[in-house]
C-alpha cells in the first residue's frame, strides 16, 4: 500500500491541519505494516505557478511529472487543507493544478468528462477558524469542502472523507475540543476501511 501525505498550511508548528494529517498517517502506519509513505510539504517547497512549459528541459516539467507520478501511485492520499479565506491555500491549488491533467487523471468523452484516477481513498484533514458545516450560519461561505469534493470527484476519486476541526480561532477551549474531536474520529476512519 502507498500513501501520499500532503501538507499545505503556512503555520508550521502552529498548524492544526498538520497535526491532523500527522495523526492520520501515524494511524495508517500503525495499522498497515510496510505501508510506503511519500511526503510533500507544499508550503516549505511550493510549486511554481502553472503555465505551459517552456520546453522539454524546463525544470517545471520534471517536477510536474513527479507530482503526477506520486498522486497516481498512491492508494491513499491524506491532504492537510486549512481553510484560507473560505477556500483552500494557493499552494494546495497549485498542486491540484498539477494533478488535474486531461489524458492523465480525466478525459472528455462524448458522454461528458470521465475521471481516470479512481480507486483511491482520499482523507482531507480540514481546519477552520470558524464553523462552516451544513446548518451553520456561515455554511454558504464554505468553498473549501465543496471544491475539494468536486475536483477530486471529477478526477474519479469518490472515496472521500473529512477529518474536520472547526472553530479553532474561537478560543482555546473550543480549539482544544475541536482538535480532540477530530483526532478521536481518526481511529474510526481506519476501522471503517478494515
Amino acid at each position: 500500500m502507498k500513501l501520499l501525505h500532503i501538507d499545505a498550511s503556512a503555520l508550521g508548528a502552529h498548524s492544526v491541519s498538520r497535526g491532523l494529517t500527522a495523526a492520520v498517517v501515524a494511524e495508517f502506519v500503525r495499522n498497515h505494516p510496510g505501508i510506503e509513505v511519500t511526503y510533500r510539504d507544499l508550503h516549505a517547497t511550493p510549486l511554481a505557478p502553472w503555465a505551459l512549459p517552456a520546453g522539454e528541459n524546463d525544470p517545471n516539467v520534471a517536477e510536474a511529472e513527479k507530482v503526477m507520478d506520486e498522486f497516481l501511485a498512491a492508494d491513499v492520499v491524506v491532504i492537510g487543507a486549512p481553510m484560507y479565506n473560505f477556500g483552500i491555500s494557493s499552494t494546495l491549488k497549485a498542486w491540484i493544478d498539477r494533478i488535474a491533467v486531461a489524458g492523465k487523471t480525466f478525459r472528455y468523452t462524448s458522454a461528458g468528462p470521465e475521471g481516470l484516477a479512481g480507486g483511491k481513498r482520499l482523507i482531507v484533514a480540514s481546519s477552520r477558524g470558524g464553523i462552516y458545516t451544513a446548518g451553520s450560519p456561515a455554511a454558504a461561505m464554505d468553498f473549501q469542502e465543496p471544491y475539494l469534493r468536486a475536483v477530486f470527484g471529477f478526477l474519479g476519486v469518490t472515496d472521500i472523507e473529512f477529518v474536520r476541526a472547526e472553530g479553532v480561532a474561537m478560543g482555546d477551549d473550543h480549539k482544544n475540543q475541536a482538535i480532540g474531536g477530530a483526532v478521536a474520529g481518526i481511529g474510526s476512519l481506519l476501522r471503517k476501511a478494515a
